[in-house]
C-alpha cells in the first residue's frame, strides 16, 4: 500500500525547506530540526496537572514530567524515540497529554540522558531509574490500577529491555507493555532495511548513525540490553506491538512480537498501513497518529473492563 496523501504532503513540504539528511547533520542540527517539529502539534488536552520532577541515577539528574488527569487510575511509564539521541518534554507534551486523557492513567514521560554525549547504558540507567520512581510513587501518582510500560522506536526499545529485565530480577511487576515501531537488534540488513520504498523519515543511514551514538562499540551490540531481540523474554508481561508498513525498523519489530509468542506471551501486533516510521508521535499532524492513538487507548481500555 502506498503512502497516505497526509504523509506524502508532510514530505513533500519537508524536502521543499531543504537542508541535509538526518544521517550528514552534526548532532546540534539534529535537534533543532527536531525541536522544529514541536509547534506543528498544537496543545494537547487539559489534565488535572503536569509536573516535572528532576530525577537521580548514577551521579547525574535527568528530568521527568508527570501528567495527571482527573481520577486517575494505573500508571503509564513512557520512553520517547529519537534514536537515544533526540527528544525532549516539550516535544512530546501534547502526545502524552492526549494519552493520559483517553486512558485515564497518570503518564510519567522520562528525559533520560542522550547519545552521543552519554552513551549505552546511560539511557537505559535513566529509564530504570524513572519506573523504579514511579513505582515508589505509584500510590500518590494514580491509586489503584495497572502498571504499563511503552514507549516508541528508542524509546521502545528501552522498554522492551526494561521488560525483560524486571521480569529476570522479579521486581517492579509490570502489568502490560507498549511497543510502537521499537528498535531490538542492530541488524541493518534486514528486509525493511533494504526495501528502498522504506526509506523516508528515518533511513538505513540514519539507524546507523544513532546505533554509532549510542552503542559505538560493536560487541556491545550482542548484549540483550542494548538488542532484546537477542534477549530472553520468557515471562515478559503481555504486549501490544503497533508497527509501520513503510518503517525500516518494521521487520526487527516483528521479530521482537515473534520471539514474544514463542515464548509464550500474548502479543498483539498491529501493522498500521500507509504510515512511516515515527507516525505515532505526530499528534494533530499525521492522521495515522490518532490511529495509533486508538490502537492503544482500545487495547487498555479492553484489559481494563
Amino acid at each position: 500500500m502506498a503512502l497516505d496523501d497526509a504523509t506524502r504532503d508532510f514530505l513533500a513540504q519537508a524536502a521543499a525547506a531543504g537542508g541535509p539528511p538526518l544521517h550528514e547533520m552534526t548532532v546540534e542540527q539534529a535537534r533543532e530540526m527536531n525541536a522544529g517539529l514541536t509547534p506543528l502539534y498544537g496543545t494537547g488536552p487539559e489534565l488535572a496537572s503536569v509536573q516535572d520532577v528532576t530525577l537521580e541515577a548514577n551521579g547525574s539528574s535527568f528530568p521527568v514530567r508527570v501528567f495527571r488527569p482527573n481520577n486517575a487510575k494505573g500508571v503509564f511509564v513512557y520512553l520517547h524515540g529519537g534514536g537515544w539521541m533526540l527528544g525532549t518534554l516539550d516535544g512530546f507534551d501534547t502526545l502524552c497529554r492526549q494519552l493520559a486523557s483517553r486512558t485515564g492513567m497518570t503518564v510519567v514521560l522520562a528525559e533520560y540522558r542522550k547519545a552521543p554525549e552519554h552513551p549505552f547504558p546511560a539511557a537505559l540507567e535513566d529509564s530504570r531509574a524513572a519506573l523504579d520512581w514511579a513505582v515508589a510513587h505509584r500510590e500518590d501518582l494514580a491509586g489503584p490500577g495497572e502498571l504499563v510500560l511503552g514507549g516508541d522506536s528508542a524509546g521502545g526499545n528501552l522498554a522492551a529491555v526494561l521488560a525483560q529485565q524486571a521480569t529476570r530480577e522479579g521486581k517492579p511487576h509490570i502489568d502490560f507493555q507498549v511497543l510502537i515501531y521499537p528498535v531490538t537488534a542492530a541488524d541493518f540488513d534486514t528486509e525493511t532495511y533494504l526495501d528502498p520504498e522504506n526509506a523516508l523519515m528515518l533511513t538505513r543511514e540514519a539507524m546507523m548513525m544513532f546505533w554509532d551514538a549510542y552503542v559505538p562499540d560493536h560487541d556491545d551490540r550482542k548484549n540483550p540490553a542494548a538488542s532484546p531481540l537477542l534477549g530472553d523474554a520468557r515471562g515478559v508481561p503481555p504486549a501490544l506491538v503497533i508497527l509501520a508498513e513503510h518503517d525500516v525498523l518494521r521487520s526487527e519489530g516483528e521479530a521482537y512480537a515473534e520471539l514474544m509468542r514463542a515464548a509464550g506471551v500474548d502479543v498483539e501486533q498491529h501493522l498500521v498501513p500507509g504510515q512511516m516510521h515515527g507516525f505515532f508521535t505526530f499528534p494533530n499532524v499525521l492522521p495515522g497518529a490518532a490511529k495509533g492513538m486508538d490502537l492503544v487507548v482500545d487495547a487498555l481500555a479492553r484489559r481494563s473492563a
